[in-house]
């Protein structure tokens, strides 16, 4: 990167810098003993030249749109095209989800991004006793194909791409979506969207559970197999990292446990499905968290796109560089904010929005104010929203492509978060890969240590979080809750009642039938699904035959 010449030179100003900060700390000592990140990485107190000096310009930061894509994936950056504006939208029944859907699409937001309520997540109706009291209280609920075109009403599924977080049901979820379309008269070739469906991270982090890691992947396999022969435009997964932050980690093992997650679906894919790597690896997208560290999250994401696009042409013999780009969705983090002085939480969620976008993100979901105590309100959201756009439209971060690079410190934290990653990476490859590393609670015990260990500094004071261990009132700040009635879960259950009723049971228990051999056999559930939610099966009639046939997994807890 530098001639020998000016880092010797570097090297006699660094010497006569360093002279003048012991003369200076003598009087007026650092604040604190040791500086670090939120995530614990010692932070020096200056970067030059030397911190950077065996980085090879051409093979390690390059130019945008070029491996390894440290810069970004687009050769214009936002300068083309902004970021997707996708506000994440899921409350009590589909009629009002739509509502908000609308809503949001006239504030100016740009996708669709739908959360589900906790049965629909695991996999139950709405009338099983497993999930009474819980109908559209944390998302949408949706039973039947019945719900999901109330759902879609007005929505054109041609033109406006969808991210559903849904896991274990994703195949029936993502299977009411393609019949929708078809039913409606969109070829499947024309619409566009997201399933989350990362069951490793589940296992991992979130526990929304119902079988075993191994046909769970194997379910997702079929997705991907599905949507590369039938739903181009279709990213049949989003690697999730944000949940596995949620529950604690340190943004290294967010990037590391995320990527290699990835890294274990293409393996499955390519053993079990047989395709080449190429055919599939372009629509694999990710999704991450921006926690409050304004200067990591930027260099994590950057990490990222280099550490991705080394595994797929060098670990896997990618030659299309499609399939080196990482593209993915970023998330502010819920973990950061606080119910305590919620108004905090609009400068938190700007402060790492603002992150996100200077780490290239492709997509952005901004939390509300209130998002910590209930359902955002239309108020909160707006102003969720808004932060996106004014970053957007009045900072000029979008002017020029990673204005960043070429940072000594953005750069040599960069680096660090990248070698701290592979050696995670390299670690799980000798267990045997990501599946055994969660049988053996590697990934689930690293993350507990982490959040162990962040309470307790925030506990000490050591770290700090604005109201909660610092500049703390008693200041009793009303925020209005949005709450969901309990008739909804009434209106839920007599809609499901009346969509069994008029539907042919005898043609349900043939479509259950089919799906149950497809199990059986090893062959892909897609087709099989997509013919069963037309015959209005529901979510947990299909669900229930994949614990019939794969079993129902229950978490083992580590201690």
């Amino acid at each position: 990167m530098f001639t020998e010449e000016l880092l010797d030179k570097s090297s006699t100003m660094r010497k006569k810098w360093e002279d003048a900060v012991k003369r200076t700390v003598a009087k007026h000592a650092d604040q604190k003993e040791k500086w670090t990140t939120v995530s614990d990485l010692e932070i020096k107190r200056l970067y030059g030249p030397e911190d950077i000096k065996d980085m090879d310009f051409e093979k390690d930061i390059g130019y945008p749109g070029q491996y390894p894509y440290l810069r970004g994936n687009q050769v214009t950056g936002y300068r083309g095209k902004y970021w997707t504006f996708r506000m994440f939208s899921g409350m009590g029944s589909a009629e009002e989800t739509n509502q908000r859907w609308h809503y949001l699409l006239q504030s100016g937001q740009t996708g669709l991004s739908t959360a589900f309520d906790f049965p629909t997540l695991m996999g139950y109706d709405t009338d099983s006793p497993k999930a009474r009291g819980e109908c559209g209280k944390c998302g949408v609920a949706i039973d039947t194909i019945e719900d999901f075109f109330t759902l879609i009403k007005g929505i054109p599924l041609g033109e406006i791409t969808t991210s559903m977080t849904i896991n274990p049901p994703a195949t029936v979820l993502w299977a009411m979506y393609c019949a929708a379309a078809e039913m409606q008269g969109i070829p499947l070739t024309k619409i566009g969207g997201t399933i989350q469906n990362d069951m490793l991270k589940e296992f991992i982090a979130q526990k929304t559970l119902m079988c075993p890691p191994e046909p769970s992947v194997k379910l997702i396999s079929d997705t991907v197999e599905f949507g590369t022969k039938y739903v181009p435009r279709w990213n049949t997964i989003s690697i999730s990292g944000y949940h596995i932050r949620e529950a604690g980690s340190t943004a290294v093992q967010e990037l590391a446990f995320t990527l290699r997650d990835g890294m274990e679906y293409v393996e499955d894919v390519l053993e079990r499905k047989g395709l080449h790597v190429d055919q599939f690896a372009p629509r694999l997208s990710f999704f991450f968290n921006a926690h409050i560290d304004f200067f990591e999250e930027i260099a994590k994401l950057r990490a990222a796109r280099r550490i991705w696009a080394k595994a797929m042409r060098e670990r896997y013999g990618s030659q299309d560089e499609r399939s080196w780009w990482m593209r993915f969705h970023t998330q502010t983090a819920g973990c950061s904010l606080t119910a305590q002085q919620p108004y905090n939480n609009v400068i938190r969620t700007a402060t790492e929005a603002l992150a996100a976008v200077l780490g290239g993100t492709q997509s952005l979901h901004t939390n509300s104010l209130d998002e910590v105590l209930c359902l955002p309100s239309d108020h909160a959201v707006q102003i969720a929203l808004r932060t996106q756009q004014i970053i957007a439209e009045e900072t000029g971060v979008v002017n020029t492509i990673d204005p960043l690079a070429g940072s000594y410190f953005v750069e040599a934290l960069t680096n660090k978060m990248e070698e701290q990653a592979w050696e995670y990476i390299h670690k799980i490859d000798d267990m045997g890969g990501m599946v055994k590393a969660i049988e053996k609670g590697f990934p689930q015990m690293e993350i507990s240590d982490a959040a162990y260990k962040f309470q307790r500094q925030i506990d000490s004071g050591e770290k700090i979080m604005i109201g909660i261990n610092k500049y703390v009132t008693e200041e009793d700040v009303e925020i209005p809750f949005l709450e969901i009635d309990d008739t909804v879960e009434k209106e839920q259950i007599e809609r499901l009642n009346a969509v069994r009723r008029k539907r042919d049971s005898r043609k349900v228990r043939e479509c259950l039938d089919d799906i149950r051999n497809a199990c059986k056999k090893g062959e892909n559930v897609m087709p099989y699904c997509i013919e069963a939610v037309k015959n209005y099966c529901s979510v947990q009639e299909i669900c229930d035959v994949y614990r019939e046939v794969y079993g129902e997994y229950r978490d083992p807890g580590m201690y």
